[in-house]
């Protein structure tokens, strides 16, 4: 795929890990660009704090540009501090965020991935 791709995720040290490990190794990447606040999917979804939102499209922007990175990894995780709900309102915030981000990015692969309990990462 490239050198680089680009993963929203919250901020969580339990799922970064995996997430990296994961988009290595599936997505034949190099390095793997993390931009992290807590509970971006929410953040991205609802799309009221715009000034997060600014930040983390502003980030993916660089990614984008400066690293060339052609996929984008916008995932969820259970036992969120940030955003603790079930997970399916997760994978419905990460599509309305996916959805968000394509309309922005139309030419960028944009992808859903969950981090469940065993902290194993599901594309989906």
């Amino acid at each position: 795929m490239g050198d680089f791709c680009t993963s929203i995720h919250c901020m969580d040290g339990r799922i970064q890990e995996p997430l990296m490990d994961f988009l290595k190794k599936h997505y034949d990447v190099n390095y793997v660009d993390t931009i992290t606040e807590p509970g971006p999917c929410k953040i991205l979804a609802e799309n009221t704090n715009k000034i997060l939102v600014k930040s983390i499209i502003e980030k993916v922007e660089i990614s984008i540009d400066k690293h060339k990175s052609k996929l984008v990894a916008i995932s969820g995780h259970h036992d969120c501090a940030a955003n603790p709900c079930d997970e399916e309102t997760q994978k419905d915030q990460i599509k309305k965020s996916i959805k968000y981000c394509k309309n922005i990015y139309p030419d960028i692969e944009i992808i859903g991935l969950w981090v469940d309990n065993e902290r194993r990462v599901n594309g989906f």
